[in-house]
Order: structure tokens, then sequence, then C-alpha cells
């Protein structure tokens, strides 16, 4: 088993026990994501240099909602990141997009 299948197992594991899967849909979940990434975002909001604590704290539940959402639409995140990796790469070859900033159909 890989580690991405030990997290999503665990995952399962601790919302089976507290019976929280019927609050977890979709909507639900990818609203979650969204306040989540809020509050990551909420630690750089006056502070170049957060507190480090924090920012690993915020950025747990950003991706363990994210893993839960894939999980409830019956994916693997590993294989979403891999598949979109493979358009983004499409979209910025090395030769265009190295060292630049620029958006793809601009290249």
């Amino acid at each position: 088993m890989d580690d991405g299948e030990d997290i999503r197992a665990a995952l399962r594991a601790f919302m089976a026990a507290r019976e929280w899967q019927q609050f977890h849909t979709p909507a639900n979940l990818a609203k979650s994501v969204s306040i989540e990434a809020g509050e990551l975002l909420e630690c750089f909001q006056w502070d170049e240099e957060p507190d480090a604590g924090r920012v690993r704290e915020e950025l747990a539940d950003v991706l363990t909602y994210a893993y839960l959402l894939a999980d409830r639409i019956g994916e693997d995140p590993q294989d979403l990141i891999a598949r979109k990796l493979e358009v983004t790469a499409e979209k910025y070859p090395v030769e265009l997009s190295r060292g630049r900033s620029t958006r793809y159909d601009r290249l």
C-alpha cells in the first residue's frame, strides 16, 4: 500500500468512527476546501513570514478536504494530479515557459 492509500484509509476510518460521511457531499467538501484555503491565505494576510505551525495546520486542512472530495467522487488524488500535470506540461512546454510566468495562451 502506498502513502496515498494509507492516508485515504486513515481518513475513511476517522470519518466512519464519527459517522461524518453523511455530511460529506461533494458540494460540502468543495466548500470546505475553499474555506480552509481562505484560512491558509489569512496566515499571509499581514505577514510575509507567518507562523509556520499555523500554515502547516491550515495546509493540512486544505489537503484533508481535497483528499476527502477526491475520495467521495471516486478519484485517486495522485492520479488526478498526474493527469493534470500531463495537461499542464502540454500547455507550458519547457522551452517556452522556463523562468516565465506568462499565461499559456500568450507564450
